[in-house]
């Protein structure tokens, strides 16, 4: 396994929204790939496991290490894993919000709001089906994740005083490129 370089805040790449893996041609199982191809997203998912350990993180998107695929990985509260082609669904109205970082974006936190409740579906990269319904800490990654798989920052989930002083941190941040 290998840890990868996270892309940080400002790199193109965390504003393009992600490719579905899709099932393979022809397997008709839900199977995202076959042969060297699901070996090569299989170790794509353990860099990303090994690269969001290394940075502490608790969650990590592909775009977030330069890959434009739908893939994200976690380890939220012992709830380690990984989902591709990732969709969620809010269960009920309910709204939390909490302070969330970023790998992207060393340094800088703020409250987000978020569902309490989603219903997250996809699959692993054995094929294997994804549907739960997830509450706390491990809803606030899928929502975190799957906004960086379409293109979108947690600071654009921020009030707009928050945004703006987030966004000040950013610039005066030592590894913001200007």
């Amino acid at each position: 396994m290998t840890v990868l370089p996270v892309r940080l805040f400002g790199d193109p790449v965390l504003r393009t929204p992600a490719d579905p893996v899709g099932p393979s041609e022809g397997s008709g199982d839900g199977t995202p790939a076959e042969g060297t191809e699901r070996a090569s997203l299989r170790t794509l998912v353990n860099d990303m496991l090994e690269t969001m350990d290394d940075a502490g993180g608790v969650g990590l998107a592909a775009n977030q290490v330069g890959m434009t695929v739908r893939v994200f990985v976690h380890d939220c509260e012992g709830d380690r894993g990984h989902v591709i082609d990732p969709v969620w669904e809010p269960v009920g109205e309910d709204t939390v919000t909490g302070v969330e970082g970023c790998l992207s974006v060393p340094g800088v936190r703020g409250p987000v709001p978020r569902f309490a409740t989603v219903r997250l579906t996809g699959r692993t990269v054995d094929g294997e089906v994804v549907d739960r319904v997830v509450t706390g800490l491990m809803a606030r990654c899928v929502q975190h994740e799957t906004d960086h798989l379409d293109g979108v920052m947690f600071m654009s989930r921020m009030a707009p005083e928050d945004r703006r002083r987030a966004m000040g941190e950013i610039r005066s941040s030592g590894w913001f490129a200007r």
